[in-house]
């Protein structure tokens, strides 16, 4: 049988009732019992603090407006398009300008489209810009099935790229992002202009996992390496988690909003700029509040983690590099970030940056926004 190739244009409109359920849900939460010395909002050290939670749920109840976010959502195009059996929402925002180059931009979790909210306008004077939601997250639900993972998911990226008429793009990424975009590249080597993506310090801790040591350090920097794996091994709750019992956790985070803005607002706090005490000082609460709405009304809670028990099961190797030219921007660096990561200096383009962290299109949109298009003018 021959697929419906067919973009169907989308509009955001979440039923009044999901909404009014939601409000309920908050209104009722059961709270754990408070634990004697653990009132500091800001001591993210066994998690999400309780007193910081309580403040954000009663944000999300009283003071956070769905319907104002929607409706700034909903500014930009948006289509649906079935691939390989799966449901894909695609935000497509045309640039003015004729000799625009398009571009894809590639989210990871637990983020979602709402994600790049604030760097596509930076965008569009200088680009086509594209972003499809990965299976299983936000309106790319529900799941057709099992199986969807970036292998699988790239292809279906490639061929939204045709749909929409472009041949030929650029590719931009973070986190599982990052993945998609990289297989893009490799894959389609004849398509894909360039590739960029946006990194933090924390990937120095693939350093002795996904990439070996290089020669030439001192016992001091192994011990800075090790100190940071350290660190991370110590964030893999979500992790285990999700790649393991997806269904386990996926009960929990369909069912509870407060539970679900519990998960994902920690990680926006381990994972951002470290000098910002809570995830609302790193990003905008609202913009962190859509993105943790849009996971609620979507359930996709449960559907996303099933991504990692796919990535994990899949037995996907990381894949060569392809001769496409490629950049990397890292945000809250470190030190030994490119020795470790590219000892041969075999980026095309690399950047630094102290400021910012995993979410750099939320932290700081117009730092990224300037590094793609340095990089992409540099391939001109």
């Amino acid at each position: 049988m021959t697929e419906n190739t067919a973009l169907t244009p989308f509009r955001i409109d979440i039923p009044q009732a999901d909404l009014d359920d939601l409000h309920d849900r908050l209104d009722r939460t059961r709270r754990p019992l408070p634990v004697p010395g653990r009132d500091d909002r800001t001591d993210f050290s066994r998690g999400i603090p309780q007193a910081y939670l309580n403040e954000l749920a009663d944000y999300w109840r009283h003071g956070f407006d769905w319907r104002a976010q929607e409706a700034a959502l909903n500014t930009y195009e948006q289509v649906t398009t079935v691939v390989d059996g799966q449901t894909f929402h695609v935000v497509h925002v045309r640039s003015a300008n004729p000799e625009a180059t398009p571009i894809i931009l590639s989210h990871g979790w637990p983020g979602s489209f709402v994600e790049y909210q604030r760097l596509i306008p930076l965008l569009t004077d200088r680009f086509h810009v594209v972003v499809p939601s990965l299976p299983g997250f936000g309106f790319s639900t529900p799941l057709s099935g099992t199986g969807w993972e970036v292998a699988r998911t790239t292809a279906a990226y490639a061929e939204i790229m045709t749909r929409l008429g472009y041949e030929r793009f650029a590719a931009h990424g973070t986190d599982i992002g990052a993945g998609t975009t990289g297989r893009l590249a490799a894959l389609y080597p004849e398509r894909v202009i360039g590739t960029h993506v946006g990194s933090d310090g924390r990937s120095l801790g693939m350093v002795g996992d996904k990439f070996p040591y290089p020669e030439g350090l001192t016992e001091d920097e192994i011990a800075q390496i090790e100190a940071v794996r350290a660190k991370d091994t110590a964030e893999r709750g979500y992790f285990e988690m999700q790649n393991h019992r997806p269904d386990t956790i996926g009960a929990a985070l369909t069912d509870s909003p407060v539970g679900q803005l519990a998960w994902i607002a920690e990680k926006f706090q381990t994972w951002t700029n470290p000098a910002r005490a809570t995830p609302d000082e790193a990003v905008d609460r609202d913009q962190l509040l859509t993105n943790v709405s849009l996971y609620w009304f979507t359930r996709s809670g449960a559907s996303s983690a099933q991504f990692y028990y796919e990535a994990e099961h899949s037995g996907l190797d990381w894949v060569a590099p392809s001769g496409v030219p490629a950049g990397w921007a890292v945000f809250d660096t470190h030190p030994l970030m490119r020795r470790a990561l590219d000892p041969w200096n075999a980026m095309n383009h690399w950047s630094e940056f102290t400021e910012g962290g995993h979410f750099p299109a939320m932290e700081e949109p117009e730092l990224l926004a300037g590094d793609i298009r340095t990089f992409f003018d540099g391939l001109a």
